[in-house]
C-alpha cells in the first residue's frame, strides 16, 4: 500500500443482518448495495454482546465485555481503558465520533459517573464547550436519541437550533417528560432536522476539514436507526406496503426443547420474578405476545406488519444519508485511500421465534450482523465471504491496515489478510456474552462454522444448534442423546476458546 489509509467506520443500531438489499429483495438500500458491489460482504459477522454498551465498548477496545468491564447496560466503559483512538492519535491521525456513543449509562451514579446522563445530557451550555477528548476520540459530536426519546440534547440539539429549528422540543418531549406514547409509526419531525441529516452533515464537514488539512483520519459515523421505537418521518414511514413483506413468526413447538424462559416469553402473563435483580427484570425477558408499542399492549397482526414496514423504512432512510457520506468521499477524492466498514452493534427480532426487539436470546437474528468492507484496489469487490468476523476484531484490524502496532491487550484478531482476500479465515469461532448478574442470567455462546452452543451459569440446560442442517434454529439438540458426544466436544472447544481470550503476554526477552 502506497500510504496509510484513512478509516471510516459507519454503524447502524440494532439492525438485523438480513436487512440489506444485497441480501433481501424486499428492502431497498441502494447505497449500502453500492458499498457491497465495491467491496466484500462478510456473511458470518457476530457481536460480542447483544446489547449496546458492551458491544460498542468492544469495538474501540478490541476486547470482550468480560474483559473491558462494560458488561451490561447501566455499566460504563471506564475512562482508564485503552482504546484504539489513542493509538491513531499518537500516530498522527485525526480521530472523531459523530452520533451515538453509549459508552456510559443514562443514569449517573457514584459508581458510574456519566457524561451521557441527566442533567448534563441536556445542559446545552456544557456541550457548546465540550467536543472531547472522549475515549480516544479527539473530537466528538454526540446525541443519545432513539427516535423521539426525551433524552435529546448534547450536540444534536445545538445543531437543530443552528438549522433554525427553535421548537425542536416539540418533536421529542411529551409534557410528562417522556416519549409521547400516542406517536406511532409516523414521526412528525421534518426530515431536514432528523438525526440522520445531522450525522451526515457533520461527518461531511469533518471530511472536508481533513481534506483541506491533508490529515489522515479515523472517523466513526454512528447512526441511531433502526433501533426502536419504530418511527420515521414521511415519506419513509409509508415506503413499504406491510402486506407485501415477509413477517417472521414463531414455529409451533420450537421452544419445547429450549430453556424454560424461552417458552415463558410466549405466555400472556409470564412470571420472570426468579430472574429479577433488586426488583428489576432483565432486558428482553417479558411477554413478547403482549409487546407494548405506543398505547397498545398487544400487537395485532396488522401492527406486526406495520412495525416491520416502518423498521425497513428507517433503514432505507438511513441508507440515503449514508449515501451522502459516500458521495462526499468521492467528491473530495478520498474514496480510493479510505477503508470503509459498515456494520451494526447487534441484531434485532421482529417476530423471529416469537420474539421482539432484543435480550438474552442468542439466535442468529440477534447476534449476527450486516458487515461490509470496502477499500478500492485492495479489498475484493463484489465478493462475499463466510469467514467468521467479530466486532472485537475491528480495532486490531484497523491498526494493522495502517501499519500500526496492535497492543498486546487487544484480544480481537487481525483480519487484514482475510479482508484483502489473501487468507480464507482468521478465526475458527466467535463468542457472544450476555450477563446481568451470575445469580440470574449469565450466558455465553460459542459458534463455529457449523455449530452453536450456549451455556448458562449454574444451570444444566443450554442450547445446541446445527446451523447447517437447521439454519432456522428450530431444533435444540442439547438433550438429544444422539448428539451427546458432539455436545461434549463443543463444550471443550468453548472452554479453550474462553481461555484463549486472555491477553497475549508481552514477548519474553532473553536475559531481560
Amino acid at each position: 500500500m502506497s500510504s496509510r489509509p484513512n478509516i471510516l467506520l459507519i454503524t447502524s443500531d440494532q439492525q438485523h443482518w438480513n436487512t440489506l438489499g444485497a441480501l433481501n429483495p424486499e428492502i431497498s438500500t441502494p447505497n449500502l448495495d453500492r458499498l457491497a458491489r465495491q467491496g466484500t460482504v462478510f456473511k458470518r459477522a457476530y457481536c460480542p454482546n447483544p446489547t449496546c454498551t458492551p458491544s460498542r465498548a468492544s469495538m474501540i477496545t478490541g476486547t470482550y465485555p468480560s474483559q473491558h468491564g462494560a458488561w451490561t447496560l447501566g455499566t460504563k466503559l471506564l475512562e482508564d481503558r485503552h482504546t484504539v483512538g489513542e493509538d491513531f492519535s499518537q500516530a498522527g491521525y485525526r480521530t472523531a465520533l459523530v452520533g451515538k456513543a453509549h459508552f456510559q449509562p443514562l443514569k449517573s451514579t457514584e459508581a458510574y459517573p456519566s457524561l451521557e446522563a441527566y442533567p448534563v445530557l441536556q445542559d446545552l451550555d456544557y456541550w457548546r464547550r465540550f467536543n472531547g477528548p472522549f475515549y480516544g476520540f479527539d473530537h466528538v459530536e454526540l446525541a443519545r436519541n432513539h427516535t423521539n426519546e426525551a433524552h435529546v440534547g448534547q450536540h444534536y440539539a445545538l445543531w437543530m437550533e443552528e438549522q433554525g429549528c427553535a421548537n425542536w422540543r416539540d418533536y421529542f418531549l411529551h409534557p410528562t417528560g417522556t416519549m409521547d406514547p400516542a406517536t406511532t409509526y409516523k414521526w412528525p419531525i421534518p426530515e431536514k432536522y432528523h438525526y440522520n441529516a445531522w450525522i451526515a452533515d457533520r461527518t461531511n464537514s469533518l471530511l472536508e476539514s481533513y481534506k483541506k488539512d491533508e490529515a489522515p483520519f479515523f472517523l466513526w459515523s454512528s447512526f441511531f436507526d433502526p433501533h426502536p421505537e419504530y418511527l420515521a418521518p414521511e415519506p419513509w414511514d409509508t415506503m413499504y406496503d406491510p402486506d407485501k413483506l415477509t413477517i417472521p413468526s414463531a414455529t409451533p413447538g420450537e421452544h419445547d426443547r429450549n430453556p424454560p424462559h424461552f417458552g415463558l416469553t410466549q405466555e400472556d402473563d409470564p412470571d420472570f420474578s426468579h430472574l429479577q435483580e433488586t426488583g428489576f427484570g432483565i432486558h428482553g425477558y417479558r411477554s413478547h405476545h403482549y409487546y407494548e408499542y405506543g398505547t397498545k399492549f398487544r400487537l395485532s397482526d396488522a401492527d406486526k406488519k406495520k412495525l416491520v414496514a416502518v423498521y425497513y423504512g428507517m433503514i432505507s432512510m438511513m441508507d440515503n444519508y449514508i449515501g451522502r457520506i459516500l458521495d462526499k468521499l468521492d467528491e473530495l477524492g478520498l474514496a480510493e485511500n479510505t477503508l470503509v466498514v459498515f456494520t451494526t452493534d447487534h441484531g434485532h427480532f421482529f417476530g423471529q421465534h416469537g420474539l421482539q426487539a432484543k435480550g438474552g436470546f442468542h439466535y442468529e437474528d440477534l447476534i449476527k450482523l450486516p458487515f461490509i468492507v470496502r477499500y478500492p484496489g485492495h479489498v475484493p469487490s463484489g465478493a462475499t465471504s463466510n469467514a467468521i468476523q467479530s466486532l472485537v476484531d475491528l480495532a486490531p484490524t484497523f491498526l494493522s491496515f495502517c501499519g500500526l502496532p496492535i497492543p498486546p491487550a487487544m484480544t480481537g484478531l487481525d483480519q487484514k489478510e482475510v479482508w484483502l482476500g489473501k487468507k480464507e479465515k482468521a478465526r475458527e469461532h466467535a463468542i457472544c456474552e450476555f450477563r446481568h448478574e451470575p445469580t440470574t442470567i449469565h450466558q455465553k455462546t460459542y459458534v463455529d462454522e457449523r455449530y452453536k452452543i450456549t451455556v448458562y451459569y449454574n444451570q444444566t440446560y443450554g442450547e445446541l444448534f446445527d446451523l447447517e442442517e437447521d439454519p432456522g434454529e428450530l431444533r435444540n439438540l442439547w438433550d438429544d442423546p444422539q448428539h451427546g458426544k458432539l455436545k461434549g466436544e463443543l463444550l471443550l472447544k468453548y472452554i479453550w476458546a474462553e481461555l484463549g481470550k486472555e491477553p497475549m503476554p508481552m514477548p519474553r526477552i532473553h536475559h531481560a
